[in-house]
C-alpha cells in the first residue's frame, strides 16, 4: 500500500453527470447525497446528475455540488480501504481536504461552501471584474505587471500558468502588457467573478462569521493551505485561514513542492476532471499522479495500488 496524497478540485472541474457512477454502484454514495441535500436544502442529486449547465455553473450552486462530488469520491476510495496520508484542495477543494482530514465535519463543511458560494456571488455584482491565465512568463514580471495595472494574482498554479484576477480593466492592461513582455499564451477565463482579489472583501467579511462559528478539529493528516503552503498546525490556525483564502492568492505549487520536499510522491486527484493531476505533471514529473472520478478511473487506481 502507497502513502497517497489526496488532492480536491475546486470550482472549474464541473460537470453534468459528475458523481452519477458512483451513486449508482455505491449505497454509501446515494445516502451521502441524501445527507447533503437534506442539510443543504437543495436537491445535490438532480443538480450534479441534470443540471442544466446554466445552472449548476453558478457559484452558490457549484461550490456545494464540486464538495459533495469529491466527498462521494473519498467515500469509495475508503471503501476500498484507501485513506489520505495527507491532504490539500485547490481553493474551494481545500474543504474537502478538511473533511477528509477530519477538521471539519459535513454539516459544517457543506454549510460553509454553501455560505461561501452565495456571498462570493453577491460580491461578484457588487464588484465585477475578470480573470486570466498567463502562461509561461516569470511569476516575478506577472507580479511586476499586476502592480503596475491594479490586477491581482489569484492563483499560482504551476511554473507556466498563472492565473491573474480582479477588475475587468486592469486585467486586460495586465494581458496586454504580458504579451508585450512574452508571454506565450494569455486566455481570459469563462468565470462569473474575480475570484481571490480585494473585490471579494464584501464576501470574506460576510463569511468570516460564519467561519468562527463552526467547530474545527486538529488534523489527522497533514494538510497543506492555501495562503501559505504550510502544514495547518491544528484546527484553532484554520478559520483564518480559510478567510483570508477568499481574497488571497492559491499557492498551488509552491503546496505540491512542500509535499515534495516532505518526502511523498504519490499523489491522486479525488473529485471530477483531471485539473491538479495535469499541473502536477508540469510540477514535478516524477510524481505518480492518478485521478478517481468514475468507475474506470477507480479501476486503474486500485490497478496502480496493488
Amino acid at each position: 500500500m502507497k502513502d497517497w496524497v489526496f488532492l480536491f478540485p475546486g470550482q472549474g472541474s464541473q460537470y453534468v453527470g459528475m458523481g452519477q457512477e458512483f451513486y449508482d454502484n455505491y449505497s454509501e454514495v446515494r445516502e451521502l447525497f441524501t445527507q447533503a441535500s437534506d442539510i443543504l436544502q437543495m436537491d445535490v442529486r438532480k443538480l450534479c446528475f441534470e443540471g442544466p449547465e446554466d445552472v449548476l455553473v453558478l457559484t452558490e450552486n457549484v461550490q456545494p455540488a464540486i464538495t459533495v462530488v469529491n466527498l462521494a469520491c473519498t467515500t469509495v476510495l475508503q471503501l476500498h480501504e484507501i485513506y489520505p496520508a495527507a491532504a490539500a484542495g485547490h481553493s474551494l477543494g481545500e474543504y474537502s481536504a478538511l473533511y477528509a482530514a477530519g477538521v471539519l465535519d459535513l454539516k459544517d463543511v457543506l454549510t460553509l461552501v454553501r455560505w461561501r458560494g452565495k456571498f462570493m456571488h453577491e460580491a461578484a455584482r457588487q464588484e465585477p471584474g475578470s480573470m486570466a491565465a498567463i502562461m509561461e512568463l516569470g511569476e516575478a514580471k506577472i507580479r511586476e505587471i499586476c502592480a503596475e495595472c491594479g490586477a491581482e494574482l489569484a492563483n499560482i498554479n504551476c511554473a507556466e500558468q498563472i492565473i491573474i484576477t480582479g477588475p475587468t480593466e486592469p486585467v486586460d492592461r495586465a494581458v496586454a502588457m504580458s504579451e508585450e513582455a512574452g508571454a506565450k499564451k494569455c486566455v481570459k477565463l469563462n468565470v462569473s467573478g474575480p475570484w481571490h482579489s480585494r473585490c471579494m472583501t464584501a464576501a470574506r467579511d460576510s463569511f468570516a462569521p460564519h467561519v468562527r462559528a463552526c467547530c474545527f478539529q486538529d488534523p489527522r493528516i497533514t494538510v497543506i493551505n492555501n495562503v501559505d503552503a504550510c502544514p495547518l498546525k491544528n484546527g484553532e490556525e484554520t478559520p483564518a485561514k480559510l478567510i483570508d483564502q477568499v481574497c488571497s492568492p492559491v499557492l498551488w505549487q509552491q503546496s505540491m513542492e512542500r509535499f515534495i520536499a516532505d518526502g511523498y510522491t504519490h499523489f491522486v486527484e479525488v473529485g471530477p476532471k483531471k485539473v491538479l493531476r495535469g499541473l502536477m505533471r508540469r510540477i514535478d514529473r516524477s510524481a505518480s499522479v492518478l485521478n478517481v472520478e468514475d468507475s474506470a478511473s477507480l479501476a486503474a487506481f486500485l490497478k496502480a495500488n496493488q
